[in-house]
């Protein structure tokens, strides 16, 4: 059985972090009409609710955006990498539109918006071995998407890893190609985190509610949630 395991490395650095994840099984990720009318529904409201995460004369010394930048200082990254929810919200900001991709990344994308927290899903079928989450020694092959070129991990960067590589970068920065969602994804785990212990309010909050839409929306055959941490850190992937 495939397991997420958190690294040691990683609590090393940021003591208490924790990571909230489920798994979904037998799921229909195919694009309808119908889902891309949720979709575009959630993400429109989850818009307008993110707006309470960001300061626009302020926006990097604000809130969720100031927290995330925080983590970064703490470990090696790519020159300009920033949180994933550091990228949502500088589209709110900029009054971007969020298209619909796939039901699972929009639900998901919708539920980062609305909490303000990182969110973010992998492939089971396409994960070789265990997930890990933990700093690296570097040169992870890294194939990111929408590249065709492979980018390999810093030393002392925090990454997403399996044995044949790199998952995702810079915690949660760039996705690589090899386990994204697409249409075809049946079985994935979804994960949120927090890396201090005033963001944990929020992130149970967001993974009990993407956990209750994926369910209604995408599949009954959902895991529990699980919260890993430092006294907890391994956690099955059924």
């Amino acid at each position: 059985m495939k397991q997420l395991i958190v690294d040691n490395s990683l609590f090393e650095l940021f003591p208490e972090a924790q990571v909230y994840y489920f798994t979904v099984k037998n799921m229909n990720n195919e694009p309808t009409a119908a889902t891309q009318a949720l979709s575009k529904s959630l993400l429109q409201e989850a818009k307008e609710k993110a707006k309470q995460h960001i300061d626009p004369d302020n926006f990097s010394t604000y809130g969720v955006v100031a927290q995330w930048r925080d983590v970064y200082t703490k470990f090696k990254k790519k020159k300009g990498a920033r949180s994933s929810i550091e990228a949502m919200l500088k589209r709110v900001k900029q009054d971007r539109t969020f298209q619909p991709i796939n039901p699972l990344v929009d639900i998901y994308n919708s539920v980062s918006l609305t909490y303000g927290v990182p969110c973010g899903s992998e492939d089971i079928s396409h994960i070789v071995g265990d997930l890990h989450l933990g700093v690296t020694e570097g040169n992870d092959e890294f194939w990111p998407l929408g590249s065709d070129k492979n980018e390999p991990t810093v030393a002392g960067e925090v990454c997403y890893y399996d044995k044949e590589g790199a998952i995702c970068r810079c915690w949660n920065w760039r996705e690589a190609q090899r386990t994204m969602i697409t249409e075809n994804t049946k079985h994935a785990v979804v994960v949120i985190e927090s890396a201090f212990d005033d963001q944990k309010v929020s992130s149970q909050q967001a993974i009990e509610e993407l956990h209750k839409l994926v369910k209604q929306y995408l599949s009954k055959d959902v895991s529990d949630i699980v919260v890993l941490n430092q006294n907890n850190p391994v956690g099955d992937l059924v």
